[in-house]
């Protein structure tokens, strides 16, 4: 891995002020809304309602993070950098993961600052290796994200990719059981998005696969059915990310 690049793409995302605003407070200001209420404290599978709040959001902040970080990639296929770098030896594959890496890298911070607030504001988990293992699950599954955001991006080739891409983002997660329970219909077809499995994943080591009804009720989803979600939309996000990336070396 070429460690200078690395540095130069993270130096250049901390430079996006608005972007940050966007990524880093906003999931924070979400959490303080709806997990510092007077039910948060009520116990909820192997936590309270505030860590369920918690994760959701800590979710939701890597993935918007790692879609926004990886698709600033937008801005260099339209300077021309993709053909640039058609020119040496990178190959695709070592350009995309680098801008997964990247994105990974400042989602695990979005998120762990939500985690951060979490235990400064009443989130509470039966043991510590929850907390450990919810992050790791949000940290790993929001490459999939990234690969959405650096497809989406270098398909687009205009600098509104970005926008376009995180507010995707915002409808997938409403529509993928994150900010609100469903039910019915519109439960079933959120089975089939890409936030569904992975937010249903990183709130596992707490529920076990319960999922929450606007009735109080609780359904239960397999693991399985999770990964499954997961898998699937990484390889499709993949396969856009590569196609993206060989079109970003031809002319416009």
């Amino acid at each position: 891995m070429n460690l200078t690049w690395f540095r130069i793409e993270l130096a250049r995302s901390f430079r996006d002020v608005s972007n940050l605003l966007f990524t880093f407070v906003l999931p924070v200001m979400m959490y303080l809304l709806f997990g510092t209420s007077e039910y948060a404290e009520r116990p909820f599978g192997n936590g309270n309602v505030a860590f369920q709040v918690m994760a959701s959001m800590g979710g939701y902040a890597a993935v918007i993070s790692a879609t926004a970080t990886a698709a600033l990639a937008a801005t260099e296929a339209t300077l021309g950098w993709g053909r640039q770098l058609g020119l040496t030896r990178l190959r695709p594959s070592g350009f995309i993961a680098m801008k997964v890496l990247t994105g990974v890298t400042m989602g695990g911070i979005a998120s762990g600052l939500v985690f951060v607030v979490g235990a400064l504001s009443g989130a509470k988990a039966d043991s510590w290796w929850l907390w450990v293992l919810t992050w790791l699950i949000g940290l790993v599954g929001s490459a999939l994200f990234a690969l959405y955001g650096l497809g989406t991006a270098l398909l687009m080739r205009s600098e509104n990719a970005v926008g376009i891409a995180s507010g995707a983002i915002v409808f997938l997660a409403f529509f993928g059981n994150v900010f609100n329970p469903l039910e019915g219909i519109m439960l079933q077809i959120a089975r089939f998005t890409p936030m569904y499995g992975y937010v249903g994943l990183m709130r596992w080591p707490q529920l076990e696969g319960k999922v929450l009804q606007p009735t109080g009720e609780t359904i239960t989803d397999s693991v399985w059915v999770l990964i499954a979600n997961v898998v699937a939309w990484g390889l499709v996000f993949t396969v856009l990310a590569l196609f993206g990336q060989r079109r970003s070396r031809t002319r416009l």
